[in-house]
């Protein structure tokens, strides 16, 4: 009866996992099912570890953004940002190895091993507006809109370098051409807009 139990939860465990891609052992407590487990299917090669407390699928297809789906487990109320959110959004030829995300300017500095990270703060309108959640990984990350990001580029473009922001406005005209306006509604929400408008009137 005992085995029928265990292999039940072990069941339930597999399961989450291949719903949601990338666990915690909290996420097991909220289920009712024993957070050890994690480690017993790991050590079993059931599962892998994919960071420090943070298990996967070990055929799970390991893609770029899993880093993401596991900043976004440490750090659920931050908002992917920068260069990792124009890598999301195909604006940049670049591939930081730190996960950049924004958050709360009053917010205190989140101690995270793994994935590496880089945190940038705001607060108000240029920390609320044009979040966007998406699936990763099975996990939904929040990262800012293209329209945005590339609104942020400017206004950090002491940390970034200009030659980053004007890259990455190149590659948005390129791409959306006709979502000029949301660029505009973005760099006033960061108070960039005399900064940016050069750069557009003179086609990037």
């Amino acid at each position: 009866m005992e085995k029928h139990v265990a292999k039940s939860q072990i069941d339930r465990v597999m399961e989450l996992v291949r719903e949601i891609g990338v666990v915690r052992p909290c996420d097991l407590k909220a289920k009712g099912l024993p957070q050890n487990y994690l480690w017993r299917l790991h050590s079993c090669g059931l599962l892998a570890r994919v960071g420090r407390g943070l298990y996967a699928m070990p055929e799970g297809e390991v893609t770029e953004n899993r880093s993401l789906a596991e900043a976004a487990k440490r750090v659920p109320h931050g908002v992917i940002c920068l260069l990792s959110a124009l890598r999301f959004h195909r604006l940049t030829t670049q591939n930081p190895f730190e996960v950049w995300m924004t958050i709360d300017r009053k917010a205190w500095r989140p101690r995270v091993e793994h994935p590496p990270m880089r945190f940038f703060y705001l607060s108000g309108p240029p920390l609320l507006e044009g979040v966007e959640e998406h699936k990763v990984s099975g996990v939904t990350i929040r990262v800012f809109s293209a329209a945005k990001t590339v609104a942020d580029c400017f206004k950090f473009r002491n940390k970034i370098g200009i030659d980053v922001a004007v890259e990455a406005l190149r590659d948005y005209r390129r791409k959306h051409p006709k979502r000029l306006e949301a660029l505009w509604r973005f760099a006033e929400v960061d108070r960039v807009t005399r900064v940016i408008r050069p750069y557009l009137e003179a086609g990037g």
